[in-house]
């Protein structure tokens, strides 16, 4: 596993109370039971710099709905890509960036010039992510073929077997 440091620092977190949006808080209970995780998970989630939830003077962490959406698409991106965090931290940092330079883009302060080399940096940050998913499709593509040459090996020794 990589640091957090390599993951990338997110937006610093709203106060506590409220969000950003001004919708309510919820604490780590809640918030871990609408998103489907476990307490656990969130706290280790924070831990590899993946998600900065607000917190109170206290201590006590308060998630928004941004924060949600932020730990369904770290599951998304587990079960659909079959990511672990390191590769989920990389997606998020580019996904953060790639947000930022739309921001930066449709600024009207923002030069001719700066909008090329931004849609230059899109360009790298979308090829880096399709690298990352192209590594992952062809591991599961050599693992479908292993499947299919033990699937094979088992058929013809079934074949052989009714043949005795």
């Amino acid at each position: 596993m990589g640091t957090t440091a390599q993951r990338g620092a997110p937006a610093p977190a709203p106060a506590a109370g409220s969000s950003a949006a001004g919708e309510p808080l919820l604490g780590i209970g809640a918030a871990a039971e609408r998103a489907g995780v476990s307490e656990r998970a969130l706290r280790y989630y924070q831990q590899l710099g993946l998600l900065v939830p607000a917190c109170t003077p206290g201590g006590l962490r308060r998630y928004s709905e941004e924060d949600l959406a932020r730990v369904a698409r770290i599951r998304e991106l587990q079960s659909l890509l079959g990511l672990n965090l390191d590769e989920i931290a990389v997606v998020l940092r580019n996904e953060d960036r790639l947000a930022q330079i739309r921001l930066s883009y449709h600024d009207e302060r923002t030069s001719d010039a700066e909008r090329r080399r931004l849609t230059g940096e899109c360009l790298t940050l979308q090829e880096s992510l399709r690298a990352t998913v192209e590594a992952k499709r062809a591991a599961l593509e050599g693992f479908l073929a292993d499947l299919d040459v033990r699937i094979r090996r088992c058929r013809d020794l079934l074949a052989s077997q009714q043949d005795q």
